[in-house]
């Protein structure tokens, strides 16, 4: 049987879903694991300093096709074969950070998905917005260690400006940056937070969304897994639903199709959650406007 690596940064718990997703790509295309096909799963359990041994180690196993969920898996993957394809969904700008050639015609071994998370920031701050209208100051946390946080940064300033609203940035991209971020946070009696897309954010989900709660701030995620957590509001492609087509992808590769002939595709689900018991015990009445156009309100 083929042999596929699953590689991510999180743990067999925390990525349960995605793998369910995956594996129902796989089998529209025919295959089923343990019948047909072979998965080897390697979890970074968080550390995504491993991840770099992990891809070496499936390389080292001569898998077939490689998948992987995250900007770093990617970079690993790409470090570790230049041979083997690779599957991924990741977010960030792959053409600029040398990852594939284009995205229509990626070239090389690697093709997948896009998470368009970080264009979607500035719409993030409008959401927020229309949810906390009497909000005059709204703070952005972003990670200082991604390369791209800087066009971040401009992006929603821009939206900022548009709407009238003051912007202080947050950086946090360890453990205690965090903590010291919402500090600040009350001491620029902030009305609202923008977090921006993230993995280092997406693996502390539950943390932040505990912080946010614990210091009474409204917040925006991009991620529905935050909002499913207790945050206030989310908005961003759907994970699940790439995955599943991550698994399409992936079958289409063991069957003989070349990545550099699959084009990188942009998620066409976006998603937006309201939390309806987050925003009563924040004291926020949640406008028609934005039920209306939500995929989901949680109760």
């Amino acid at each position: 049987m083929q042999v596929i690596g699953f590689l991510d940064g999180t743990s067999l718990g925390s990525g349960a879903p995605l793998v369910v997703a995956f594996r129902q790509g796989l089998s529209e295309g025919g295959y089923v694991e343990g019948q047909s096909v072979v998965i080897e799963y390697r979890w970074a359990e968080g550390r995504y300093d491993r991840l770099p041994a992990l891809a070496a180690d499936l390389v080292g196993h001569k898998v077939d096709v490689i998948a992987t969920g995250s900007l770093a898996g990617i970079q690993a993957a790409k470090s570790a074969t230049s041979t083997i394809p690779v599957v991924f969904f990741g977010g960030g700008d792959l053409v600029a950070l040398g990852l594939v050639a284009g995205l229509a015609r990626p070239g090389g071994n690697l093709t997948g998905f896009t998470m368009m998370s970080l264009e979607l920031n500035p719409k993030r701050l409008e959401l927020l917005s229309e949810l906390v209208p009497q909000a005059m100051v709204i703070a952005l946390l972003v990670n200082p260690n991604n390369p791209q946080t800087e066009g971040v940064v401009r992006d929603v300033q821009d939206a900022s400006r548009a709407k009238g609203v003051q912007l202080q940035i947050l950086r946090a991209g360890t453990e205690s940056e965090i903590d010291a971020a919402f500090a600040t946070l009350l001491q620029l009696h902030a009305d609202g937070l923008v977090v921006s897309s993230e993995t280092f954010f997406t693996r502390r989900r539950e943390e932040l969304v505990g912080l946010a709660a614990r210091h009474a701030v409204p917040a925006i995620y991009a991620l529905r897994e935050f909002t499913a957590s207790g945050g206030l509001i989310s908005y961003g492609p759907s994970v699940t639903s790439s995955f599943r087509q991550l698994g399409i992808y992936a079958g289409r590769i063991l069957k003989g199709a070349k990545p550099a002939d699959l084009p990188v595709q942009q998620p066409t689900i976006f998603e937006l959650v309201v939390n309806l018991k987050t925003a009563e015990a924040l004291g926020i009445t949640v406008p028609p406007s934005i039920l209306a156009r939500a995929d989901e309100v949680i109760d």
